[in-house]
Formats: C-alpha cells, structure tokens, sequence
C-alpha cells in the first residue's frame, strides 16, 4: 500500500512538470521574436476639404417635348402614330374633321369670282373713262367717280382674297404634323374624340437628348453653379455615368420651395436610358465658391470611404496605439460625402487614423508611421 502511495506521487510530480514545460514552451514561442511592423500613413479628419456635395434625387426627361394640340375644334378622323413610334420633322400626325372650312372655303372662292366679276368691270370703266378724259369727252369729276369705284372694287377683291388666305391656313390646324423629330411618348386621345383649341392630343419628346431634373433644397442651392460636375446613378440600371450642372432655376415659388436643376448627360452615355427614370445624382462644387457650405463641413468629421473596415453590419477604421499598434476602432457613420463619409461617433475630431497600410491590418499588429 506504502508503495502504491509512492508510485501515485510520483507520477503526479511528472504530470505537473510536464505542463509547467508546456507552458514555458507556449510562452517562450508567443514571446518570440515579433513580426515585422508594416508601414502605415495617419491622417486627421477634415485634411482635405476641397468639396462640397449634395445628394439629390431627380428624373430623366428630354430635353426638348412639346405638346401637341390643334386650334379647330372637330372629332378627330385620322390619328396616324401611337406610343413609341419615331416620326420625322413634318410628318402627319392626326386630322379634325374639316367640313366646316370646306363650306367656308367655298363661301370665300365664290365671294373671289364675284369680286373679280366686279373688278373686271370697274377696270373696263376705268380704262374707257380715261381715254375720254385724254380725249377731252369726259370731264374730271366723272374720271374721279369711276377711279373712285375701280379702287373700292379692287380693294373688295384683295379683302376675298386675304380671306381665302385665312381659310388655307386653318385647314393646317386640321392636318398637324410634327414639329420636329423624335418619338411619340403621350397619346390623350383616340379616333373620334372631341378636338378642342389646346387640348393636348399627342406629346413628342426629341429622341436625341436626354437630361435629368433634380429639385435641390434652399439649404443646399447656394453650393450650386453652372458647370459643376455631377455623378448620376440611374436605380432601375445599377448605371453611374457623369454629368453636369447646365440649369438653375432661381426661383422656387412654383416648385415647393425647391429649386430646380438641370444636369445634362453626355450622348455616349444615354444608351439604354429613357426619359422616365428616376435617379440618385451628387453635384460636387468647389467649397471655396460656397463658403457657407464649406464652413459647415468643416465642422464634420470627414474620412476617407477606402479608411472604413466593414465587418458585417459594424463599421470601423484604424488608429494607431500608444504601443504603435493598429487598434480597430468601431465608428457609428453618416452621410456620404463625395468619396468621404461622415463619422458620427467613436472618433475624435483631432485624432489621427490609419489612412494607408502597406500591408494588410489587424488588430494589435506592429505598425510604423511612414515618414
């Protein structure tokens, strides 16, 4: 039994130091020689500060529609297009019932041969009278009668005549065509319908323009101006292409308090796009031309979007420890602006982040600033 108890002993006393090595080995291979610190680059918040964004929402339309409507009012006979199709500068596009100018117009022609059945008559008594008066048969004050009847009737012809002028230029209204070329986006009416003065009919947007009408709030149009440059992100698309400012509306009073911009797009990048869709546009100024706008972000804590570390939903950058350490630090964003992003919270405004690495970062690597 002595001797069991021995052995028992023993074999603990092997155990415990066999684990002490173990340990000390662990140790002796954490605290080894530490790995090479990868050179980094820190920054402060709001160094460059060059831009002024505002985020928008806006829609594609043509840069040039018209809506197309008659000045006779008749049912409608002939309607020639339909949504979608592409017609050219002069083309017909639908007729009103006429019957009214063809009575009109015959009323006028007969008026014009009646005229110049007077004319012709008054001419002749012109003519004749004034050989007489040359031949001293006839005295001044007959001239001056038959002059007087010869000028009234021409002048009744020219009034016929103007008339019948009116009429052909009414019978236009009844035929429309396109005033220029493009595609046939709106149609309001059918065969049939009741065509009044300036009632719509049909809405033609030219095919070869597109632009996008963005509404910017008044807190953000002071930052605005001709020619800025403008990233536009068409949602249905997934497609960014860029653009630029080439309107500004300077009033409001009919939009809600918005003001209206125009923001053109380039013709090699209008492929697949159509007036309609709707937009997510960021206009990008100098902050230097709005320096109100450039004084509230200053007040921001701006970095870099490259800077952030996404980990699921958790967003974070890195700092550099007082160990020279790179130390994940959770940050709570906000808005987007331009390449730079807000952070709301978990950075301090003077405090310097991790902007470049040469190599990958983890939390509690070596690290050294790059000078």
């Amino acid at each position: 039994m002595k001797l069991k108890s021995i052995i028992i002993s023993t074999a603990s006393i092997s155990l415990i130091l066999g684990t002490l090595a173990c340990s000390k080995e662990e140790k002796s291979t954490k605290e080894g020689p530490q790995s090479k610190p990868i050179q980094v680059e820190s920054s402060l918040p709001n160094a460059q500060n060059d831009l002024a964004t505002t985020d928008v929402t806006g829609q594609v339309e043509a840069t040039h529609q018209a809506s197309i409507s008659t000045r006779m009012m008749g049912y409608i006979t002939k309607l020639q297009v339909k949504v979608g199709d592409h017609v050219k500068a002069g083309q017909l596009l639908f007729e009103v019932n006429n019957a009214d100018l063809l009575a009109k117009r015959a009323q006028v022609d007969a008026s014009i041969r009646q005229a110049e059945a007077a004319f012709h008559s008054a001419q002749k008594d012109f003519d004749r009278f004034n050989t007489l008066y040359k031949q001293q048969s006839a005295s001044a004050k007959e001239l001056d009668q038959i002059s007087l009847q010869y000028n009234s009737v021409k002048a009744s012809l020219d009034a016929a005549k103007e008339m019948r002028n009116e009429v052909n230029a009414q019978f236009s209204y009844t035929h429309v065509r396109a005033p220029f070329s493009g595609v046939v986006t709106q149609k309001l009416a059918d065969l049939g319908s009741l065509a009044s003065p300036g009632m719509p009919i049909l809405t033609i947007e030219q095919s070869s323009g597109l632009q996008i009408s963005v509404s910017v709030p008044e807190t953000s149009i002071s930052a605005v101006q001709l020619g800025d440059q403008a990233t536009c992100t068409i949602k249905s698309l997934n497609k960014e292409i860029s653009g630029k400012v080439i309107q500004i509306n300077p009033s409001s009073q009919f939009s809600g308090g918005q003001y209206i911009v125009k923001v053109s797009i380039p013709t090699d990048q209008q492929k697949s796009i159509y007036a309609g869709m709707y937009a997510n546009v960021r206009l990008q100024s100098k902050s230097n031309k709005p320096q109100q706008i450039a004084q509230q972000n200053e007040s921001k804590i701006l970095v870099p979007l490259s800077s952030i570390v996404t980990k699921g939903q958790l967003n974070g950058l890195y700092t550099i420890s007082s160990e020279n350490t790179a130390l994940l630090r959770w940050v709570r964003l906000g808005k987007t602006f331009g390449d730079k992003v807000e952070v709301l919270s978990g950075l301090a405004k003077n405090e310097a982040y991790i902007s470049w690495s040469e190599g990958a970062l983890s939390n509690g690597a070596p690290v050294i600033s790059k000078q």
